[in-house]
């Protein structure tokens, strides 16, 4: 039986506009030339934002370190980063209404690999009120798909691994959670949520075509 259902949020719950706002941000030596994307991830610090993601380090330590020390030719504008990346938050379709039909039949949770930026999204997206709680790399010092992610997933929540159902857009986090004894759904729409949720009893057949 499934008690609870732990939700990744970015590109599961909400669209996640990382890739857009990067667009804005960056800026290469020629004025007005694009940085070209291989050109740009050769200068990368490849460290910067997974320690950004379990707050080993701030948002402008991150700006200032997503570039390697001594790469020329290309700097990060945070507020041009931070503009786009507001604007471009939303539900992706179906999601929000599957999740608030949840309510009274499982809890519901967030758990997701994301920085301090979560707090902001709680906010503005009322996940206090969509969700029983919101768990992020950022309040667990951990990222998926480690270990110790579930581990303190399943501590701070309450419930069996064996009475979880977790989604996540990524198949190496479905993977790791099933390592654990979570039962595990690979999200590639609400439509497949919405059956994969039937299936396990948690939401009615009328609702496939909702």
């Amino acid at each position: 039986m499934v008690r609870a259902v732990c939700f990744d949020l970015m590109d599961t719950v909400l669209y996640d506009p990382y890739r857009e706002a990067l667009a804005a941000a960056i800026r290469s030596a020629a004025p007005g030339a694009p940085a070209a994307p291989s050109e740009m991830a050769k200068h990368r610090d490849p460290t910067c934002w997974p320690a950004f993601e379990i707050g080993e380090i701030d948002e402008a330590e991150f700006a200032r370190r997503f570039f390697r020390e001594g790469a020329a030719g290309f700097s990060f504008d945070l507020d041009a980063f931070n503009r786009v990346r507001r604007a471009g938050y939303r539900f992706l379709p179906g999601v929000r209404e599957i999740v608030a039909s949840l309510e009274g039949r499982a809890l519901r949770f967030v758990a997701s690999n994301y920085p301090v930026w979560v707090e902001e999204v709680r906010e503005a997206f009322a996940l206090d009120v969509l969700f029983e709680g919101v768990y992020s790399s950022h309040h667990l010092g951990v990222r998926k798909p480690a270990r110790e992610f579930f581990d303190r997933l399943m501590t701070r929540i309450g419930v069996g691994a064996g009475e979880c159902l977790f989604v996540d857009d990524r198949a190496e986090n479905c993977e790791a959670a099933a390592a654990i004894g979570m039962r595990a759904h690979l999200f590639d729409g609400a439509a497949g949520l919405r059956a994969r949720l039937v299936g396990e009893g948690l939401l009615g057949e009328g609702l496939l075509g909702a």
